[in-house]
């Protein structure tokens, strides 16, 4: 059995940067508070939590006078009521989300209604939307738009970071059918994470050429289970958070074995689950 894994594989630039920060400011401090998950990735959290690295739940949960801002960002509003409470904020939102806010803040102040391609209930899009300052919405389907009536002339149209390109190509291209009408302006920016994007098309060569692909990541992580709906597009596709959720049974009749990741990822649990691929290989 052969096992290959792609290219682009473990922490995304905006995973590693907020890991980067918070080890440094949980050795200089002894321990840090994030307002929510720094990221999407039980293993990491864990490890995380080992070096002082503690989860508030929300703003009232918040111990001490700082706290860490996950790289899925919040809204502006969260930010104004932590300062009022004169805690200090560690901001390692990734740069790509900071990105799509700034993107929904500009296009809600020239006037544009705010239409987010993106799952309502994540923590990113929700963060973003409070950026567009209540005019805005987030929505994977664009007949609920067309199903509002009256909606301003003026729309903005951007994405979840880590939405696959196509289906967001897709998403306008019927929302521009549905709702686009005379005297109509629409604006789209292109916001899906550079990284995410790389990440996804090294996945699809890959699932491409092999029997089946396992994608290891957190159960919770849009990101990874954007990859496995990507990949069983192709292939045979599953999900794994650790090496002790692979089943020898899926292996079964398969010659190459794909492995990839989602972008909170930790090269340790890789190489866990590469170390028990070979021992069945």
């Amino acid at each position: 059995m052969k096992i290959e894994k792609t290219r682009e594989i473990g922490f995304c630039f905006g995973v590693k940067r907020a890991i980067d920060i918070l080890e440094k400011v949980a050795h200089e401090r002894g321990g840090v508070e994030t307002l929510g998950a720094v990221v999407h990735n039980q293993q990491v959290l864990q490890r995380l939590a080992g070096i002082g690295v503690r989860v508030a739940q929300g703003i009232d949960d918040i111990r001490g006078d700082m706290v860490a801002i996950s790289s899925h960002g919040v809204s502006p509003q969260i930010e104004e009521e932590i300062r009022a409470r004169h805690i200090d904020i560690v901001n390692t939102t990734c740069p790509f989300v900071h990105r799509l806010q700034t993107a929904a803040r500009r296009l809600a102040e020239t006037g544009f209604f705010v239409i987010i391609y993106g799952d309502a209930e994540h923590t990113e899009v929700k963060g973003v939307l409070g950026w567009a300052g209540g005019r805005g919405l987030a929505t994977l389907d664009e007949k609920f738009i067309a199903k509002l009536g009256s909606l301003p002339r003026r729309l903005g149209v951007l994405s979840q970071t880590t939405q696959i390109p196509a289906h967001f190509t897709e998403f306008v291209k019927r929302l521009i059918d549905s709702v686009f009408t005379r005297d109509s302006e629409l604006r789209i920016i292109d916001t899906i994470c550079h990284d995410i994007r790389k990440r996804q098309a090294a996945a699809l060569e890959l699932a491409n050429r092999v029997d089946l692909m396992l994608v290891i990541g957190g159960h919770s992580s849009a990101n990874t289970n954007r990859l496995v709906e990507l990949c069983s597009t192709v292939t045979e596709a599953y999900v794994v958070e650790t090496a002790e959720e692979i089943s020898p049974s899926w292996f079964q009749g398969k010659h190459h074995i794909g492995v990839t990741s989602g972008a909170s990822t930790a090269e340790q649990t890789i190489d866990e689950v590469l170390v028990r691929l070979e021992a069945w290989a």
